[in-house]
């Protein structure tokens, strides 16, 4: 797969705040990311910043090869949906899709009926009189039926109900499925998106915590419970991100994995071995992290 985006060093500070923190990375195309990470990570200005609705203070930015800033060429290529998304007073539905049909070379006007349909969005109203669920309605059908070939959904979809979230989610996959394009889904429905996304980058204080597939991830974590000493006899010289104890009993999630002779060693101790959610991976990571750098100050 070829990169579609590349960023090296990328900081943005806004005052005393630093919202990016030497920020590198790199996005292929063909690849549904999830971007993650608390209130206040550094989601939104990241974001903003790959797709030049904001300034960087320092580092680079290359999307699709060129720097993407007044770059027509590479903006008619890029989709950003986001939950605060603005509209004239007077604008209606169908007057925003039918200027992203102008904009947007790939525009699939039959998805948008579809989606229009799945929906029930009136499409003759005031966006300005639609319900939450229907505004965030809005930009998931801009940003499914434009077909951009780096789409970014900035939580658009947290003012849907949880049937009509997991349309969005079938149908982002069964699209995908077809055009096969470069998603970026920031969310903290963690559990929720865990089976859509391919690649997680974790974003926690303005700096990247995780970039990896999201099986790896998995692959990596596991949480044993059992009698403290032989809990701690197997997590010792490795990195805990976390721990609970009640009593002689002792709760720790760790970054390995016993191997085969290993795991029969603990199931005879009787330790529970049991894998971690992504979104519980995500939390003790975060958390992991903050105290590992408050040790550190």
């Amino acid at each position: 797969m070829s990169t579609v985006i590349e960023v090296r060093d990328l900081t943005k500070r806004y005052k005393d705040v630093m919202a990016l923190d030497g920020v590198s990375l790199a996005l292929e195309g063909g690849t549904i990311y999830g971007l993650l990470g608390q209130n206040g990570a550094g989601k939104t200005t990241l974001m903003s910043l790959l797709t030049a609705q904001s300034f960087p203070s320092s580092g680079e930015i290359a999307v699709f090869g060129e720097a993407p800033y007044e770059n027509a060429r590479v903006l008619s290529r890029i989709c950003f949906v986001r939950e605060s998304q603005k509209y004239p007073n007077d604008a209606t539905p169908r007057h925003a899709f039918g200027a992203a049909r102008l904009f947007f070379e790939n525009w699939d006007q039959a998805l948008a009926d579809r989606l229009i349909d799945d929906f029930r969005l009136p499409t003759t109203q005031a966006i300005r009189k639609l319900s939450r669920g229907q505004l965030s309605a809005v930009g998931v059908i801009i940003g499914l039926a434009s077909r951009a070939e780096i789409t970014f959904f900035d939580e658009p979809y947290l003012g849907l109900d949880a049937t009509a979230r997991q349309t969005f989610y079938d149908r982002l996959i069964e699209d995908y499925g077809n055009h096969p394009r470069t998603i970026v889904l920031s969310s903290h429905l963690i559990d929720e998106v865990a089976n859509l996304i391919e690649r997680i980058i974790l974003i926690d204080r303005g700096r990247i915590l995780l970039d990896k597939a999201t099986d790896e991830i998995r692959d990596l974590h596991v949480t044993l419970t059992g009698d403290r000493e032989a809990v701690e006899a197997f997590i010792a010289g490795r990195e805990v991100i976390h721990t609970q104890a009640l009593g002689r009993v002792l709760s720790a999630t760790v970054i390995a994995q016993p191997d085969a002779a290993e795991r029969a060693e603990l199931t005879r101790k009787g330790i529970d071995i049991a894998p971690v959610s992504l979104q519980q991976m995500i939390v003790r990571t975060t958390q992991h992290a903050a105290l590992r750098e408050g040790a550190q100050q």
